[in-house]
């Protein structure tokens, strides 16, 4: 079974892959942990981040957006403090900051989802790479949706953290061809 070369034979990243990445995301609370999550990555790797997953999880209460943006100053130091989660301040206080953006974006749009989807026209992109050296780190469509939401307010979230959560995401299937889940996550129903 032949799979994207990047997930090596680590079994946290080989799982991710198998089961994740790639599979279009229709949940906020989903979105908003992997905005988090990517944000979080920005100069480190994707390994780091899936082993602190958990911690990420319980630092911000589920991911819940709306707790994450009531996060008061006490919490902000809770969080500076927090063993297994990036001790980054700017990353940290982003992430708030984008909780209460993302809030924003929900009022006005019904849902994130909603938002973030119409930049692909309610449709994966389905991406047809050979080979792993193909795939950009960042997209016209990526430079898009990161520079809307800057000016909406969001912090950490250049063209390239927005691409990775794209491809995270499932709104781009950035498998290669040859990966056994490019075909299977192409063939979704996801409707």
């Amino acid at each position: 079974m032949k799979r994207c070369s990047w997930c090596k034979n680590d079994k946290i990243y080989i799982k991710y892959h198998d089961e994740e990445w790639g599979v279009p995301v229709f949940d906020d609370n989903k979105h908003f942990e992997f905005l988090i999550l990517e944000s979080a990555q920005a100069g480190l790797n994707w390994l780091t981040i899936l082993k602190k997953r958990e911690n990420y999880k319980k630092a911000y209460e589920n991911f819940n957006p709306v707790t994450v943006a009531n996060f008061n100053n006490k919490k902000f130091e809770e969080l500076i403090q927090y063993e297994g989660i990036i001790k980054n301040k700017k990353k940290i206080k982003a992430s708030i900051n984008n909780a209460q953006k993302f809030i924003e974006i929900q009022t006005e749009f019904g849902s994130f989802n909603h938002y973030i989807w119409k930049f692909v026209n309610y449709q994966p992109i389905n991406n047809l790479w050979n080979n792993e050296s193909e795939i950009p780190s960042k997209t016209k469509l990526s430079e898009v949706i990161s520079k809307d939401l800057k000016k909406r307010g969001f912090k950490f979230i250049g063209p390239v953290i927005i691409y990775s959560y794209l491809q995270a995401m499932g709104l781009v299937n950035d498998h290669i061809v040859a990966c056994f889940r490019h075909k299977q996550i192409k063939n979704l129903d996801f409707k």
